[in-house]
């Protein structure tokens, strides 16, 4: 399944992170801004066009060292057809550089509209006697707080297109606990939530011992993350909350099995204004990137140890 591949990937580059490409204009260096303004004028495309070449650099800057990027389609959208068409040619840019792709889209219904999210994210659309992919994600967050019928769609896209899911279990927000701590007989409801990624990712079995639908556990929360891991040995985890939302690396320490695997730790803000937090040229915003992915890598990897994929 396809977090095999990103499995993989994590192995090759010895490096459990990615790198969540969430930008605004704030975050965009304002040569960057003005070259766009000037081609496109301070129109929607003109802003797309920023964020885009803004990706650009960073993929340029990370491909080699950081297995994996996570574009959040909400940053994308805001800026309408342009925007969208930027989160696509972000995609296309990054897998023409090897990284794999997580689109990072919380898509939540059922029935016949999941399957129309499935395949627009993860699937292949028929028109005609041409199959097309419309977006390039590998894989997709997906809230399955709708129950089974807002995942079983899912299963069934991702088996046919070798692409995976994350579900979101136990989130990184302050606010989280208020649903997803309280009780039901007993077991929180995060712990219901990923009992049932385990059950579903049944469907879709990997060779690394981890099956293709993960998980989504905040780093803000280390003692659940430490229980998911003991009761979800088959359920990977992506791991938001390092860095800007305050979470360490030692918080995420009881995500790895004893092959260094088990998830990916997320970082947004931390890597795409390393240039501005430096407080250096913004012209070198990509080798600030680089330089705060590979600090973020070794503090992980301090933990981790190294990874290695013994099959399971």
């Amino acid at each position: 399944m396809a977090l095999d591949r990103l499995i993989e990937k994590i192995e090759q580059t010895q490096n459990p992170t990615v790198a969540g490409l969430d930008p605004k204009l704030d975050y965009v260096p304002e040569y960057i801004k003005k070259k766009c303004f000037e081609k496109h004028g301070e129109t929607l495309k003109g802003a797309a066009k920023a964020l885009y070449e803004f990706n650009k650099g960073l993929i340029d800057a990370l491909y080699d060292i950081v297995p994996a990027v996570k574009p959040q389609a909400a940053y994308y959208e805001m800026y309408g057809v342009a925007g969208v068409k930027a989160l696509y040619k972000t995609q296309e840019y990054a897998r023409s550089k090897g990284m794999y792709v997580i689109t990072d889209g919380k898509r939540n219904d059922i029935g016949t509209t999941m399957e129309a999210y499935a395949t627009a994210h993860l699937g292949k659309v028929k028109v005609g006697g041409e199959e097309y992919e419309p977006f390039l994600g590998d894989a997709l967050t997906v809230n399955g707080y709708l129950g089974s019928d807002g995942i079983k769609p899912l299963l069934k896209v991702c088996k046919e297109n070798d692409k995976g899911i994350f579900v979101l279990v136990k989130t990184s927000n302050p606010s989280s606990g208020e649903l997803q701590d309280r009780p039901v007989a007993g077991t929180p409801i995060y712990e219901l939530m990923g009992n049932m990624c385990e059950e579903w990712g049944k469907e879709l079995s990997g060779v690394y011992g981890y099956s293709g639908v993960g998980a989504v556990t905040g780093a803000t929360y280390p003692e659940q993350i430490k229980r998911l891991r003991e009761i979800l040995p088959h359920t990977f985890f992506l791991i938001p909350g390092y860095g800007a939302q305050g979470a360490t690396a030692a918080d995420i320490a009881a995500a790895f099995d004893k092959n260094g695997l088990g998830g990916i730790v997320n970082s947004s803000r931390g890597i795409m204004c390393a240039y501005q937090k430096e407080k250096c040229s913004e012209r070198e915003f990509a080798e600030a990137a680089r330089r705060e992915a590979i600090r973020m890598r070794d503090e992980i990897m301090g933990y981790v140890g190294k990874i290695t994929t013994a099959k399971g």
